[in-house]
C-alpha cells in the first residue's frame, strides 16, 4: 500500500522515536522448553501416519486440473524468504486468469504497483524458492504450488498482462517443482465464505489511521482523518494499475 504523499512526507526522525516508545504492555511470552517440539521424530509421534493419497497427490507439473484452477483464480498468496531465512507472505490479485501458464512447468505472475518495499522481489533475488497458494472465491479447496522463481521484463511475456493499457514493470516466472490440491478444512472451519460470518470493517479503524497510530500519530480531528482516508481511496483508484 502507498499512503498519500501528505502522510508519508510527515515521517521523519520522530518516527523511530514514536515506534520505540509505543511498547506493548503485554508480558513477553516464553515457550516452556519441556513442551517444545524440536525434531521431526517427536513431531510425527504426535500424529497418525500420513495417508498414502496425501503423498501420491503431489504432482511435479501442472496437469489439466491445476491449470483449470489457476485460470479461475483471481487471487494468490506468495511466500518467500531472504537469504537469512526471514520469511514474507504477500497477496497478489487481479482479474480471473491473471496468472499466465507458459507451459506445464512454468507460471508467470504480473507485478502490479504497490508500496515499492519490494520485499517479495528482493527475496526472490536472494532465494528463488517460493510457495504459492491459489484461492478462488466460494471454493473451500485451494491449490498449492512451489518452485523456483525468476524476475523478468521480457516484453513478449508482459504484453499479455496489460490491463487498462498499463503493462507491468516485470513478471515473476515460477518454474514449478510441486503441485497439489489442499483440502477444504481450513476454509470450512473459518466459515470464510459464509456471509453470516462476515465482520463489519467499521468496527476497526481505517488502514490510514492504523498506520499513522503505529508511526507518526493520527489526527485527533475526525474530519481531518476522513480527509486522509479519502485521499488514500483516491490514491487506490489512480495507482491500481
Amino acid at each position: 500500500m502507498v499512503l498519500p504523499a501528505r502522510i508519508e512526507s510527515s515521517q521523519s526522525l520522530a518516527l523511530t522515536v514514536k515506534i520505540a516508545s509505543k511498547g506493548n504492555s503485554m508480558k513477553d511470552f516464553k515457550i516452556n522448553p519441556e513442551f517444545a517440539i524440536t525434531d521431526e521424530p517427536a513431531l510425527r509421534s504426535l500424529f497418525e501416519a500420513t495417508h498414502a493419497l496425501a503423498t501420491l497427490k503431489c504432482q511435479g507439473s501442472l496437469d489439466r486440473h491445476a491449470q483449470d484452477f489457476i485460470r479461475r483464480s483471481p487471487f494468490l498468496c506468495i511466500g518467500t524468504q531472504d537469504r537469512n531465512g526471514k520469511a514474507d507472505v504477500s497477496p497478489r490479485g487481479d482479474p480471473v486468469g491473471f496468472v499466465k501458464i507458459l507451459d506445464q512447468h512454468t507460471l508467470a505472475i504480473p507485478d502490479r504497483p504497490g508500496n515499492n518495499r519490494l520485499d517479495t522481489l528482493a527475496n526472490i533475488l536472494a532465494n528463488p524458492s517460493v510457495g504459492l497458494l491459489f484461492i478462488i472465491p466460494g471454493f473451500d479447496d485451494t491449490l498449492r504450488v512451489s518452485g523456483q522463481a525468476s524476475l523478468v521484463n521480457d516484453p513478449e511475456i508482459l504484453k499479455g498482462m496489460s490491463i487498462k493499457d498499463r503493462i507491468p514493470t516485470l513478471a515473476i516466472v515460477v518454474k514449478v517443482s510441486e503441485v497439489f490440491m489442499h483440502c477444504a478444512k481450513a476454509f470450512r472451519r473459518s466459515q470464510l465464505w459464509n456471509p453470516e460470518h462476515f465482520q463489519d470493517r467499521r468496527e476497526m479503524p481505517s488502514l490510514s489511521k492504523i498506520i499513522l497510530d503505529q508511526t507518526t500519530g493520527a489526527p485527533t480531528d475526525d474530519a481531518a482523518m476522513r480527509k486522509l482516508d479519502d485521499e488514500l481511496e483516491d490514491d487506490y483508484k489512480r495507482t491500481l494499475y
